[in-house]
């Protein structure tokens, strides 16, 4: 193009516009892309906020006290006054985004992350990075091919320039951090943030997907490159990142993107593309940086699981393994290990005796004894995998079982670490999905009486990865399927189980009420009269099953209960010493009054017609006996046997909870005891405890507790019921120290999780942890 001289006196044109990254001559068209997005996304983002109120109702519906349903439908309102800020404050992020790529990135836009970037970070931050980098890590799984294709035409657009993530803003990280962005400066807990980004992922991440389409079909139709290929990596063959890195590169040359220069093994182009942090590569260099730092300040000190792997080669070793021998090495302690799997699984595999075990297969084979050690990256890997497994062996989430169970994936875990790296900082790795499905499993269903098969599966599962895998992810990925395929059927089994000891439980706690109920109606009949012995005993053993029948059926406030209420009293009535007046009315009555008492006999069921004939004559006579003053019935004369619900068919009914449902006379509390009482009030369903006899120590469920009896139903990890306590026992042994109350489940993945605590182990290590943060990484 041409210079253009100014005339005297003319200001000169805009910097920005006139060294803008994209090519005026696609101005127009990326204009256009940029309106398809911004209408597409407020579209769905509108769809978001239209389902947050019906989705904080079901929440609120299915919630186990009052604080938490106060919590959803406080949050409604809120968001109902804050959705026009969300809403804009997103929008402008997005079109922040945009105006970036068409003027081109600022200096700050591709920042390396550091080691000193890797910071302690508040846990409910932790885990809402972790909600944001993963559903951006879905959608790059789900579309890989579209999105490779978009980032190659922009990189035409750009004057060849291939776009990092942060700086294309059609990329999925950069549409879901504008949405934590628009979140931040509302007060919303980690509760409703996880139910908003839920609906996020559904209604926009997951609609990326159309979209993607929709604009490689307009720069498609524009001309821009047109017959792109894609090429995909054959799942069967083994991890290879180097190999992944080339064909990509391949195919980004040919769309018109700078070629990759041939640097170090660390060069970032080499990495996966999803992380922990926003740039992978960076990221796990900053590990390696914090590794070296520690070796250089303090070559002996241990690591988590022991030593360095560094420091059992000589000092003055110069010679190095070559990556042969290492897998060599690898490959041996496999088969060692898979030949004597049964006996091994009965106890844990240090990570210190696993290195020595490496160190010295290494040693054996070598061809320099003594001379050689592992080069730098490779004792990064081995140090970090160690570290891994240490985290597992400590986590105190697990039960002991299932660590020993998954400290025997050592070896295999680390020839996958050390072929791919992406282990570390892609989420969605087939090995890192599996390794943290086993360790969620048994975080959930667990325990150390196993009796659901879940202990076993694990160790067939660690068993087929020890004696199969060779370096090939569909190995992993076919253990995947199988594994969630059984978790899924046990989760099934103890949700059944559970629900069932759940209804149960509120069947018999609404027949103990309906019950109650049905003995004051009866004791306030007999109030103050003294009745014939067999009217007692048919109120006692037969009409208390009328009144239990019709209540468990209808409301206390129907009229069919309120009907069989005032027949009860009318009967006690009728068979007292009455007035001339009384005596009249009564005569007007008895013949309604008998129809009602036989109707109500009729609801029971099993009573034979002359039974129920028997009985409304030994009422009549009752009524007769209580007016001519003569003696009381003393029995009732009734033929045959009545099925009833009366308290001793009630007592069998409940079992050994009939003592539990029977109200108990108040007791004196102490003002400790009355404060633990009011907080478990407040507990939710789902909550976990610890129970402690002598040297036994059982963790149970809080499955249900009875709003009228406030007692408190606990159920196994096999979701059958176990424990029923009343509140104030529960009160009494929390308060003597033979209960406890147990923190929640920690919801981050067993990697992510481990990855966290390595980062802070190795920041206090080289002494940039500030002192108030140490002490903090027990898993």
């Amino acid at each position: 193009m041409s210079s253009t001289i100014l005339p005297p006196g003319a200001k000169k044109p805009n910097t920005a516009l006139a060294e803008r990254g994209i090519q005026p001559r696609f101005g127009e068209l990326a204009q256009d892309c940029r309106q398809r997005i911004m209408n597409r996304l407020a579209e769905r983002l509108g769809t978001v906020f239209t389902l947050v109120d019906r989705t904080l109702v079901t929440h609120a519906e299915k919630a186990g006290n009052n604080k938490l349903q106060s919590l959803f439908f406080d949050s409604m309102r809120d968001i109902r006054h804050q959705r026009a800020s969300i809403e804009r404050v997103y929008h402008q992020q997005i079109a922040n985004r945009f105006t970036q790529f068409l003027e081109g990135p600022t200096p700050l836009a591709s920042t390396v992350t550091r080691a000193e970037s890797l910071s302690l970070i508040e846990h409910e931050d932790y885990e809402e990075t972790l909600l944001v980098t993963n559903m951006a890590s879905r959608v790059k799984a789900r579309c890989p091919q579209a999105l490779f294709a978009l980032t190659q035409r922009l990189a035409l657009l750009n004057r060849g320039q291939r776009l990092p993530d942060l700086d294309n803003p059609f990329a999925p990280q950069v549409i879901a951090q504008a949405f934590r962005h628009a979140l931040a400066p509302s007060a919303f807990s980690l509760r409703i943030k996880t139910i908003l980004y839920t609906l996020f992922e559904q209604q926009v991440m997951d609609d990326l997907d159309a979209l993607y389409d929709d604009l490689n079909s307009c720069l498609i139709a524009a001309g821009v490159l047109p017959n792109l290929k894609f090429s995909v990596q054959n799942p069967d063959e083994p991890l290879n990142p180097a190999k992944q890195a080339s064909t990509h590169s391949a195919a980004g040359n040919g769309g018109g993107s700078t070629p990759h220069t041939g640097k170090s093994r660390r060069d970032s182009s080499t990495e996966p593309t999803a992380a922990p942090a926003e740039d992978p590569a960076a990221w796990f260099l900053g590990l390696s940086e914090l590794l070296d730092t520690h070796r250089q300040q303090a070559p002996e000190a241990p690591l988590l699981g022991g030593r360095s792997i560094v420091s059992f080669a000589l000092r003055t070793a110069t010679s190095t393994y070559s990556a042969g021998e290492l897998q060599a090495a690898l490959d041996r302690l496999q088969e060692q290990s898979a030949a004597n799997l049964a006996q091994r699984l009965g106890q844990p595999q240090p990570v210190e005796s696993f290195k020595v075990d490496l160190y010295n297969q290494l040693e054996i084979r070598s061809q320099l004894p003594g001379q050689q050690k592992l080069a730098s990256e490779e004792a990064d890997v081995v140090d970090l995998v160690g570290m891994l497994f240490d985290f597992i062996l400590k986590d105190q989430n697990l039960p002991d079982s299932c660590k020993i169970a998954l400290s025997h994936l050592h070896t295999p875990y680390l020839r996958i670490a050390l072929q791919d790296k992406a282990l570390f900082t892609l989420p969605q790795h087939p090995a890192r999905i599996l390794l943290n499905s086993l360790a969620q499993a048994g975080v959930l269903y667990g325990d150390e009486e196993d009796d659901s098969g879940l202990l076993s599966k694990i160790h067939w599962v660690v068993e087929q990865v020890l004696r199969n895998y060779r370096g090939e992810q569909r190995l992993l990925k076919d253990l995947l399927d199988e594994f969630t395929t059984f978790v899924t059927a046990l989760r099934h089994r103890i949700e059944l189980h559970e629900r069932r000891a759940v209804e149960a439980a509120k069947g018999r706690d609404r027949l103990t009420t309906a019950r109650n109920l049905a003995l004051d109606v009866i004791a306030r009949a007999q109030q103050n009269r003294e009745l014939p012995a067999m009217i007692r005993g048919f109120f006692e053993q037969t009409w208390l099953d009328v009144l239990v029948f019709v209540l468990l059926r209808h409301e206390a406030s129907s009229e069919q209960w309120q009907r069989v209420c005032t027949t009860t009293e009318q009967l006690a009535w009728s068979c007292t010493a009455l007035t001339d007046a009384e005596q009249e009315k009564l005569r007007g009555l008895r013949l309604a009054l008998l129809e009602d008492v036989r109707q109500g006999m009729l609801w029971l069921g099993g009573l034979h017609d002359d039974s129920i004939r028997q009985r409304l004559r030994d009422i009549v006579a009752c009524q007769l006996a209580a007016q001519h003053g003569q003696p009381s019935v003393s029995a009732p004369t009734a033929t045959g046997s009545v099925p009833t619900l009366g308290i001793n068919r009630l007592d069998i009914e409940l079992g050994e909870e009939a003592e539990l449902l029977r109200t108990p006379p108040p007791k004196v509390l102490s003002p400790r005891i009355q404060a633990l009482v009011e907080q478990l009030k407040h507990l939710e369903f789902g909550t976990r405890f610890e129970f402690i006899q002598g040297e036994e120590r059982r963790r149970l469920k809080l499955s249900w507790f009875s709003p009228t009896s406030h007692n408190y139903m606990f159920v196994d990890h096999s979701g059958l019921r176990v424990a029923v306590k009343p509140i104030d026992v529960l009160a009494e042994e929390i308060d003597q120290g033979q209960a406890r109350i147990l923190p929640p489940r920690v919801t981050a993945p067993l990697v992510d999780r481990a990855l966290a605590a390595i980062v802070r182990v190795l920041h206090r290590f080289s002494g940039r942890l500030p002192d108030s943060a140490q002490g903090t990484d027990t898993p």
